[in-house]
């Protein structure tokens, strides 16, 4: 997903960072304003960011030649929402950029719109959808992050094509073109990074459910009823 430095001509940097950086500005006053309201929100904080610059660190080769990664996006987006989530996804992709020679500086625009803001847009959207409704929580986590990471690809294909679009049907034979390089090895690890992250989420809601409240993500009827499934499907110790 990582654009390399110097791949996208100046034109279209500057576009993408024209688009990125007003989401960057509101995020990191809502960033200021969240953690002034109450620094509790720090360790969640924290381990959102992690887990953004973990995953999307995992470069996994493609039986295409290309390679993809998980982009660790859902968590935040449910927790966070987008702005600030565009913040920390941009300060993973610069630190990526200068650390790992993941993506690039002239790039950097173009890789926040499709992995910092682009997807978490589509992730809070299917999660605003599902939030009030009875479908199960995990399952909203799991979608919201699948749909995170598949949109951040078929962002990235469009930026491709519109920059190098094809001799022979322009830009859509070349949004298919890269989007079926991506794809063999993207589904499967949306799936898998689905899995992983809906995990961690049960993991919070165990030790930590007053947070979510705090923030909103989800009522205390809902996390109080997959608590008890849980406990009703958990054998009972010793029996």
């Amino acid at each position: 997903m990582h654009i390399m430095e110097g791949f996208l001509p100046a034109g279209w940097c500057l576009l993408w960072w024209l688009i990125a950086l007003p989401f960057i500005l509101i995020g990191t006053l809502e960033l200021r304003a969240i953690i002034r309201k109450d620094r509790e929100y720090l360790p969640l904080l924290g381990v959102c960011s992690a887990f953004i610059f973990i995953l999307s660190a995992l470069k996994l080769p493609s039986v295409t030649g290309s390679c993809s990664h998980p982009t660790g996006t859902g968590l935040s987006t449910m927790c966070f929402g987008v702005f600030i989530t565009s913040v920390i996804g941009g300060i993973v992709l610069l630190f990526q950029a200068l650390l790992l020679a993941h993506g690039g500086l002239s790039t950097l625009g173009a890789n926040m719109v499709s992995m910092a803001i682009g997807g978490p847009i589509a992730g809070y959207a299917i999660y605003r959808l599902l939030k009030n409704t009875t479908v199960n929580i995990y399952i909203t986590v799991f979608l919201v992050t699948a749909v995170a990471d598949l949109v951040t690809y078929i962002i990235t294909s469009f930026e491709l094509a519109l920059a190098y679009p094809a001799q022979t049907g322009g830009v859509f034979t070349s949004f298919a073109t890269f989007f079926a390089i991506f794809a063999v090895t993207q589904i499967p690890l949306a799936i898998v990074e689905a899995c992983v992250l809906a995990l961690v989420f049960k993991y919070i809601v165990n030790i930590k459910p007053e947070i979510l409240e705090k923030l909103n993500v989800f009522s205390h009827d809902q996390i109080e009823k997959v608590r008890i499934i849980e406990e009703q499907v958990t054998p009972a110790e010793g029996s």
